[in-house]
């Protein structure tokens, strides 16, 4: 009857999902009795799988932490996933920086940055930014604009029209910048009234003191805190800090719509859409449970609220409310409000879902409609056995033969894989110094590509073997037998790690998975090279063919036509972008690397100063030029430069052309 955590993993030891349980006993006997009454979802699961791992826990609240946290890790196929209906911006405050800059940010949050919003569109950040700069000077220029306004001794315009502090040139302390930013965050957080106050009893002290100008900056000040605060509604009480969901769902989707309200006021709106096919979400309570974990799993004690409003209340509401309590540090109730104000506002956050809902269907129609049509046109016109779920391209990009480098890309249901995204260096033959063209760039690719994944799954064979199959556990389940003893064992109920999963993360390795198509960009040419490589390794369960760019024409190895696919074909425009994709994946690479290799420095090529020497160097005095005014006393004051490497380092920079040689384990400088 204990509490913990469970994984499935399928035959190449992917973990396709990850469930907790009062009582694992339980839960685990449910999966392996009669398989029919499974729900559909579930019973894919279950015959999917080859193996099942589990962890005992002490409490239910240690359950759902650790449930969150292998979700987040593993991103397994069968849990429910939340998809934002789109990209939000937030206003961010890098609060982990010496000097917190405000600025509009998207995508994942960063550790030791406060997030306000989420807002609708990225101009009412920046509109609510403007005004308050006059009241909160904080600075808002991006690392580069700071540095070099440092090194000048300039600030940029904001600094001079009064809208930043100018702490790059000294104007304010780092401590009085941070003091500034703290208090921008206190009063986007929603601490409103106590700063309306201090600025009101300021503008009357100047009026009373005669000091005009000063007070008709304050009454300028108060009217832009004023206008700030117009542009979000004010809904409920002054004290009121609260999440507010709501759902609007049919037999087949949810959309999720939540209302962020602070000090009363809603200071942001985000929304989610969710497929009901998943046994996670098969009923309200388990959806709203999965998506207070997701929302709030990842969040600071900042971000939780004092109350969390929601339509029904999550499976195990106890647990959860423990949960987000401790992530608070503080009292949170969860609760489904019944009258008033906030089952007003819900009602409001539920027609916005609706909208949403009604939105997504319309865009996912067609959405969905497009790439089933796009991997059955594929199946059909490249005479596949089945349907291209995992389709791989490469593509390789150099400028006449310097700095080769090859990219390939990984679209898996007809959508990118981008954390399959992998980047090459082609070596070539680095004895003989020979050109690398691109058919044996490619070659070379493919080779290491498969010769990895071949070498995995010849290990992972023998390996599986050892690990325990669902039958198996089915058995030590019904037999009442259970994970370990001991609670909170990690290792308990683990079978052996398959070898396409590495031991240390549990995560795939690198090239663990095969494509059932590899595309090629080009013709015959490089589809035949593709297809001998192939040949050689013995792989004769992938397609491959290459997409030539003149006509658009799609080669298959060993054919003198090409096949022909119609202008119109989503088969087609799945294989263009894919091949579109992996152009940009490597040029992108192959403009970093030449890049670098084009960025040089004075002290480029100097015995004994190394990259890690060069920055100290660049970060002590700001610039090459200013090392060469420096004498070899003020170098040998930066960490890591000795008295011998500072003279060699000056006699450099200094233009004498005789320079010592140097050691480069001692430092000593040789005669």
């Amino acid at each position: 009857m204990d509490p913990g955590v469970y994984r499935f993993r399928d035959k190449e030891g992917r973990v396709i999902y990850v469930g907790k349980a009062k009582s694992l006993r339980s839960r685990l006997s449910s999966y392996f009795q009669d398989i029919g009454a499974l729900h559909p979802r579930t019973r894919r699961m279950v015959t999917t799988g080859a193996s099942v791992e589990w962890t005992v826990v002490k409490t239910e609240v240690e359950a759902l932490q650790l449930e969150y946290s292998w979700i987040k890790e593993f991103d397994p196929r069968f849990n429910v996933k939340y998809r934002d209906d789109k990209s939000y911006p937030y206003l961010a405050v890098t609060m982990g920086e010496d000097f917190p800059r405000a600025q509009v940010m998207r995508g994942a949050k960063r550790k030791g940055t406060r997030y306000f919003g989420p807002y609708g569109h990225a101009w009412a950040i920046r509109e609510t930014l403007d005004l308050l700069l006059k009241v909160f000077p904080v600075r808002t220029c991006s690392s580069g604009v700071f540095k070099r306004a440092a090194q000048v001794g300039r600030p940029c315009l904001l600094g001079y029209i009064d809208k930043c502090s100018a702490p790059c040139v000294g104007r304010v302390s780092p401590q009085e910048h941070r003091e500034i930013a703290e208090e921008f965050c206190e009063f986007m957080a929603g601490s409103t009234t106590r700063f309306v106050r201090r600025v009101e009893r300021e503008m009357q002290a100047a009026s009373s003191a005669l000091e005009f100008e000063r007070a008709a900056v304050l009454r300028d000040n108060l009217g832009a805190m004023t206008k700030a605060l117009e542009k979000s509604a004010v809904v409920l009480g002054d004290a009121t800090d609260a999440d507010v969901f709501a759902v609007s769902d049919d037999e087949l989707e949810a959309a999720v719509q939540v209302f962020y309200v602070r000090g009363g006021r809603i200071r942001g709106q985000r929304g989610w859409v969710v497929e009901r096919e998943s046994e996670d979400v098969a009923s309200l309570p388990l959806l709203m449970e999965r998506l207070l974990q997701q929302v709030y799993g990842g969040e600071s004690s900042e971000g939780v609220p004092r109350e969390v409003l929601v339509p029904v209340l999550p499976e195990d509401a106890e647990a959860v409310e423990q949960w987000l309590t401790e992530l608070r540090q503080a009292r949170v109730e969860v609760r489904v409000p019944q009258r008033g104000d906030k089952r007003q506002l819900m009602e409001t956050v539920r027609r916005n879902a609706d909208q949403a809902l009604a939105r997504h269907k319309v865009t996912r129609a067609g959405d969905l409609t497009a790439r089933s049509q796009a991997l059955q046109e594929l199946q059909d016109a490249l005479e596949l056995d089945e349907a291209p779920l995992r389709i791989e391209c490469y593509d390789v990009s150099h400028v006449q033969g310097t700095n080769v480098v090859a990219s390939m890309v990984v679209f898996e249901d007809g959508l990118p894989r981008k954390g399959e995204y992998r980047r090459f260096i082609v070596r070539g033959d680095e004895t003989s110094g020979a050109t690398v063209d691109d058919t044996a760039a490619m070659r070379e690719v493919l080779m290491r590509r498969f010769r990895r994944h071949l070498a995995q799954a010849e290990a992972q064979g023998e390996t599986l073997t050892e690990g325990s199959t669902t039958a198996e556990v089915a058995g030590e389940v019904a037999a009442g037998g259970t994970a370990a003893e001991s609670a909170g064992d990690p290792g308990a109920g683990l079978p052996d790690t398959p070898a396409g999963i590495d031991p240390e993360t549990g995560k795939p390795r690198r090239f663990a998975y095969a494509p059932q198509l590899v595309v090629v960009d080009g013709g015959l040419p490089q589809v035949n090279a593709a297809q001998r490589v192939l040949d050689e390794l013995g792989i004769d369960d992938v397609a491959l063919v290459g997409l030539a760019k003149r006509l658009e024409e799609v080669w298959v190895p060993h054919q003198d036509f090409p096949v022909i696919l119609p202008r119109s074909s989503e088969g087609l425009y799945l294989l263009q972008r894919l091949r579109d994709e992996a152009h940009r994946f490597a040029i992108t690479f192959h403009r970093q690397r030449r890049s670098k290799a084009m960025t040089t420095s004075a002290l480029d090529g100097i015995p004994g100063l190394g990259e890690a020497r060069k920055k100290a160097l660049l970060r002590t005095f700001g610039s090459v030029k200013r090392l060469r005014g420096a004498s070899a006393e003020e170098l040998q004051e930066v960490q890591g430069i000795g008295p011998a490497l500072a003279q060699v380092v000056h006699a450099r920079l200094a233009g004498e052309q005789a320079e010592p040689a140097v050691n480069l384990t001692t430092g000593e400088v040789l005669e």
